[in-house]
């Protein structure tokens, strides 16, 4: 009965991750919608919406959540709402401006081989050498997915592309650390739901982005015209409610039922996602390459999912909460 419970935790665990990627793919489209604005601006917008939205869903049992925490849990939200919202979706949407969806993707698209990496040296974790092969088939999956944007003719100049690059690579770092942090809390906090611990860090990040206003006001450009404040005020609205709430909700239940080792490789799927979207904003068929990389990711998730099962258990020492 345990290895049946392990299996359908595992089953459901990597459904809710797909379901993230799926809508966190929307956000690499997000700064393309609004390029009138400053990745800060957007970012502001967005996380303002965030923090607005979850203050109104904890509003009515906010005496009963806060008492669950202490100063050290507090702390940790301001960490993770910096590294995960605010600083990533900066970096990310520079990246994306600079750089293009296609190169931002590759970049991000190794997200699972770090996670992976550091979740290999948790307890009764994965051996990192049972996940070589995963690993390597989902290296090669974001090699394909960027190559044209590295290897094919530049859509913009060559200094820009390196800047996005390396933006790209900022957001890459950034990610990793909230991924890792915030499994980690879930595991230490099974007392509270995953619902209201991506709530509390919207609450968190939506005060954070309040105290950037003045920062934008001081060095960025305000001169929008209304139709493009309208636009500003739905997209930074929508990306909140399905990124921010329902994306990260369906994260946190992954990051509780799924080993670190297997969270990571569902981080693909924004990378899969993302490329979808991006063919559909560009008006194109995917490449032979493109194709390739579907069909490597795929084989990468399966891989390491046949290699959990094999294992007998989520191996994350986490309690399968939702």
């Amino acid at each position: 009965m345990v290895g049946q419970s392990d299996g359908n935790n595992m089953t459901l665990g990597i459904g809710y991750g797909m379901g993230a990627g799926a809508i966190w793919g929307l956000v690499f489209v997000a700064p393309e919608l609004v390029r009138e604005f400053t990745p800060l601006q957007i970012a502001i917008g967005r996380y303002l919406a965030y923090g607005i939205l979850s203050a109104m869903m904890l509003a009515p049992r906010w005496r009963s959540i806060a008492s669950q925490l202490v100063r050290r849990d507090w702390m940790t939200l301001c960490w993770l709402g910096l590294t995960g919202n605010i600083v990533y979706f900066v970096l990310l949407s520079s990246a994306v401006h600079a750089g293009g969806i296609a190169l931002t993707s590759l970049v991000i698209g190794f997200l699972p081989v770090a996670v992976t990496i550091i979740g290999s040296r948790d307890h009764n974790a994965v051996a990192l050498t049972r996940l070589t092969p995963s690993l390597l088939l989902c290296t090669a999956g974001a090699i394909c997915i960027g190559w044209q944007a590295v290897a094919g003719p530049a859509n913009g100049a060559s200094p820009l592309r390196v800047t996005g690059l390396f933006f790209a690579i900022g957001a890459l770092i950034s990610w990793t650390i909230f991924a890792v942090v915030n499994s980690r809390c879930l595991g230490r906090l099974p007392h509270l739901a995953a619902h209201d611990w991506n709530l509390l860090t919207g609450l968190v990040t939506g005060a954070q982005a309040l105290l950037l206003i003045p920062v934008t006001l001081a060095i960025e450009p305000v001169r929008h015209s209304l139709p493009e404040w309208g636009r500003f005020a739905l997209v930074s609205t929508g990306v909140a409610i399905f990124a921010s709430i329902l994306g990260n909700a369906l994260w946190n239940r992954a990051s509780r039922l799924l080993p670190m080792t297997l969270v990571g490789q569902m981080i693909l799927f924004e990378t899969l996602f993302a490329l979808i979207y991006g063919f559909l904003w560009m008006h194109r068929l995917p490449t032979v390459m493109e194709v390739a990389a579907f069909a490597l990711v795929v084989a990468s998730v399966i891989s390491c999912v046949a290699v959990h099962r094999r294992h007998g258990s989520n191996g994350s020492g986490q309690p399968a909460l939702a």
